[in-house]
Order: C-alpha cells, then structure tokens, then sequence
C-alpha cells in the first residue's frame, strides 16, 4: 500500500472510533474531520491548526452544533440529562454517505491517486455546502471558504 493508501485508511480508522465513541452507526464526514485534526506531520493538520482548529476546537464546535440543531426544533439540551451514548466495542460504523461524498470530492479535487494528498481528503470534507461539518464551522465562527484556500494554497507548496 502507498503512503496515501495508509492516510486513508488511518482517517477511516480513527473516523470510525470516532463515530463509535459517539454511538453513532455510521462514520461521517465530522468524523474524519476530527481525524484529520489529530493526524500530524500533514499539511491537513497544519491548516487546522493554524486556524485553531485541534481536535478539541472542532468536537466543541460539532457539540454546538449538536446543541443548536436541537434548538431549532424547540429541544433544549440542558432540559434533559442525556445518558451516555452505547457503544460496543464490537461494532464496526459503516462509512456514511457523508463521508463517501467526502473521500470521493476529496479524489475528485487532485490529479490522480497519484497526486493525492491528506490536504485533498481535508478539501473533501470542507467542500461540502450542507451537514454537520459546515453548520458546525459557521457557528464556531470559522471562514470555512477561507480554511479551504489556505489548504488549496498549502497544496501548492507542500508535498505531504
């Protein structure tokens, strides 16, 4: 397997214990994000991070996310004491459709597997106009089109 078959895998990986902790069945696009975000010596998590974006800036910002999507349909969080989610060890989430749509923009946006590199598969994840990862970013005040050109422009300079 290539370095960026590795990288690929990793983020799944990390994404689905993501999801797991989450209790969620299915792997989404937030998921890798918050794996990219904890993969370093990439200029993925560069990007992130020189935006602020860690691991810990972007779970806040989905909790809030979670919170305000709540509030939209009139339930408030803090009214209730939610039990922590189950999730079995055992059980593997499935790749969600956001995630797909994710890997596959994040392909669409190099050259080629060839040219494929962790900032394409961020790409990916940001470009998305709708869901969880651009609502989650507006809220927590993040330039998502500007988060973009900084990867795009990191691609332009960096090869991994």
């Amino acid at each position: 397997m290539s370095t960026i078959d590795h990288y690929i895998n990793d983020i799944i990986v990390r994404g689905a214990a993501e999801a797991r902790e989450e209790g969620s069945a299915a792997t989404e696009a937030h998921h890798l994000l918050l794996a990219i975000a904890v993969i370093e010596d990439t200029a993925a998590h560069r990007v992130l991070t020189a935006a602020g974006l860690g691991r810990q800036a972007i779970r806040a910002a989905l909790d809030r996310e979670f919170e305000h999507s709540l509030a939209a349909v009139g339930v408030s969080l803090s009214s209730y004491d939610l039990p922590k989610p189950f999730h079995d060890p055992k059980d593997q989430p499935k790749l969600g459709a956001s995630a797909r749509l994710a890997i596959e923009r994040g392909f669409a946006a190099s050259k080629g597997k060839k040219d494929l590199r962790p900032a394409h598969l961020l790409l990916g994840v940001l470009s998305a106009d709708v869901g969880t990862v651009p609502r989650a970013l507006a809220l927590a005040g993040i330039d998502r089109s500007g988060l973009m050109d900084c990867a795009e422009e990191t691609l332009a300079r960096e090869s991994w």
